[in-house]
């Protein structure tokens, strides 16, 4: 290989990133694949070019050997075989543009030849037809509300080098993680095969009233001492604007979960719910009145 700067080869800093290495070769390969370059005998040099220089600095101990000996010294201590042992392009280019089919492994996949020929022989006859373009992820943020009955979003994100806009039907209980398909929405296949998709993901905060953690809702109530000590009953909102009666027994202490079945949110894909927790809060008073303190100093003479 004439030029042996593997960090000029692939346009980056000796101090760059993993990620930024990836990113790069990503940006060059997508350049100079053969599948693009239709035969051209030097941009298929190219192509192996950055690829050794891509094999050596990804690997965290190859790229320690290169730092510390140089490029001459270097290549001293590793034959070209050597720099691409245990570098899996099937693994790397599912990795790198999102496919998960088209090389077979390392029995018949992608192989360099250090000889003569191609270096891509058996890779392209291989590929064309089985390859997918890469799929898109849209985060689209949900009100628990929306989670809750369903609702109907705009979605606009980048497709084929333009922006487009589609409407999508968010069903119930699209919780935080859960995702729809939008087939054929994805990146082109660069090597002429169909489309990726485009998942949409739901993300779903908290609210002012309500915690989630899956389908079971969360929330807060506040009562008083003597509400503590003597039980009474409260009122508890839930997302369909209803409102709950709650018993809450004598003695009951602070910070006790209490359980109401099925006041939570409703599964994605069947039709009942999680539950509803209601945390007690005890309120306890900072400053009592002086009336309040001549109680609370009789209930300590009688043992309470």
């Amino acid at each position: 290989m004439s030029e042996t700067d593997y960090y000029k080869i692939l346009g980056v800093n000796k101090n760059a990133s993993k990620e930024d290495i990836k990113k790069s070769y990503r940006k060059l390969a997508m350049k100079y694949h053969p599948d693009h370059t239709k035969g051209n005998k030097s941009d298929e040099e190219k192509f192996k070019t950055i690829s050794e220089a891509y094999a050596v600095l990804s690997d965290k101990e190859k790229r320690k050997q290169y730092d510390t000996f140089g490029a001459a010294g270097f290549q001293q201590r590793f034959s070209q075989e050597d720099i691409f042992k245990g570098f899996d392009f099937d693994n790397i280019f599912s990795e790198l543009f999102g496919k998960t089919r088209g090389f077979s492994g390392r029995g018949n996949g992608m192989r360099f030849s250090f000889g003569g020929g191609s270096p891509f022989d058996g890779y392209q006859r291989q590929h064309k037809a089985r390859s997918k373009g890469a799929d898109l992820m849209y985060e689209l943020p949900l009100t628990l509300g929306e989670v809750a009955t369903g609702t109907s979003k705009t979605v606009s994100f980048q497709h084929q080098g333009r922006s487009e806009k589609i409407t999508v039907k968010i069903p119930k209980g699209m919780i935080s993680g859960k995702k729809l398909r939008v087939a054929g929405k994805g990146d082109p296949d660069p090597y002429g095969g169909p489309p990726g998709d485009l998942y949409i993901q739901s993300s779903v905060p908290g609210d002012k009233v309500y915690d989630s953690k899956g389908y079971d809702l969360y929330m807060r109530r506040e009562i008083k001492l003597s509400e503590a000590l003597l039980g009474t009953s409260i009122s508890v909102p839930t997302l369909g604007k209803k409102e709950l009666s709650l018993k809450i027994p004598p003695g009951t202490k602070h910070k006790t979960k209490m359980r109401l079945a099925g006041h939570g949110l409703p599964h994605m894909h069947r039709k009942d719910k999680g539950d509803l927790y209601v945390y007690i809060h005890v309120n306890m008073p900072v400053k009592l009145t002086k009336k309040q303190k001549k109680l609370i100093e009789q209930l300590a003479e009688i043992g309470l």
